[in-house]
């Protein structure tokens, strides 16, 4: 568990830079070029470091289904869509509106055992958390507003 962990946040730490480069690139291409680049050198390196792990073995897919194929496809629009999101939002408000997107749809698709996955049971702790992450991402965006009563100095506004 504590590998998974572990893991998990490495992970989390490579996808706020990866975002943060994502967007830096699409300042000087444009979205398309932007994704054909990150994509492309992202097929790179995977070929690379799976022909030095893996060796051949890298292209047996046994009893694969044809569907898990277009995961790549769905790639082009996670990374077209959180590249926008950031020049749109900013990356922290963006960042956390994806990970809150993807917790929600995880716990859907856990709980009603879609795509081939183990059928997680729905339970009420789970949704309360998902509704406490979504409060935070609200209080995170909206909470340091002043409000400005009439007839008073205004201060400065976050």
């Amino acid at each position: 568990m504590l590998l998974g962990l572990s893991m998990a946040l490495i992970g989390g730490v490579f996808l706020s830079l990866q975002n943060i480069f994502n967007s830096k690139v699409n300042e000087h291409t444009g979205s398309w070029a932007a994704t054909t680049l990150i994509l492309g050198m992202g097929f790179l390196a995977s070929l690379t470091i799976g022909f030095m792990v893996e060796g051949e073995r890298i292209f047996i897919f046994e009893n694969m289904k044809t569907w898990y194929w277009f995961s790549g496809i769905i790639g082009v629009g996670v990374v077209t869509c959180l590249i926008q999101s950031i020049k749109l939002l900013g990356p922290t408000f963006a960042i956390s509106i994806v990970l809150t997107s993807q917790l929600l749809f995880a716990l859907l698709w856990d709980s009603l055992g879609w795509l081939g996955l183990k059928q997680v049971p729905f339970t009420f702790q789970q949704l309360l958390g998902v509704l406490i992450i979504i409060g935070g991402v609200i209080v995170f965006k909206f909470g340091g507003r002043r409000v400005i009563v009439e007839g008073t100095q205004p201060e400065a506004i976050k």
